[in-house]
């Protein structure tokens, strides 16, 4: 009964996430495979090393597949090619059992997981002080005359007719 309990929290956690937090997941779970990895390499246990590196490229897989090629092709392309980098290591460190080769592909994954945490939170700056803009007073959007700026006196959330 206890083993069941994580994963029906997992499952709602996942359920319940948008893209941007599933994506962060994501470099969650290839840097815990990828640390399991060089765990049981280091312990000889080669076993549970496959069974981490295996979990950490299905992951990375995944991470390539989910690339909108379409929003930003030059993106993309970088990303897909950093990302089948660290597949193509993880597969060379299965290969040589070598844990350095291994702690470089948790480097960079933990690299991606800042970059990507840090967008997250600067997405949610910038939208609670979107959030807190007022309207602007006496100005509505039918009315493409108004020149009603806000008490401030800034152009933020105003509108104003050059018309003569």
């Amino acid at each position: 009964m206890m083993a069941t309990q994580p994963n029906a929290y997992l499952r709602t956690k996942v359920m319940t996430a948008g893209p941007a937090e599933l994506k962060l997941m994501l470099f969650d779970g290839a840097i815990k495979f990828a640390q399991q990895g060089k765990a049981g390499i280091e312990a000889k246990d080669y076993s549970a090393a496959f069974e981490g590196i295996s979990r950490c490229q299905s992951i990375i897989m995944e991470l390539i597949n989910a690339l909108n090629h379409d929003a930003d092709p030059k993106l993309c392309a970088r990303l897909a090619g950093l990302y089948t980098f660290m597949y193509n290591r993880l597969t060379d460190t299965s290969t040589n059992r070598d844990p350095v080769i291994l702690q470089e592909v948790i480097g960079l994954l933990e690299y991606e997981r800042e970059t990507w945490s840090q967008l997250l939170k600067q997405l949610a700056e910038e939208n609670a002080q979107a959030s807190k803009m007022q309207a602007t007073p006496n100005a509505t959007p039918a009315d493409p005359k108004a020149t009603t700026l806000p008490p401030n006196g800034s152009l933020i959330g105003g509108t104003v007719s050059f018309q003569g």
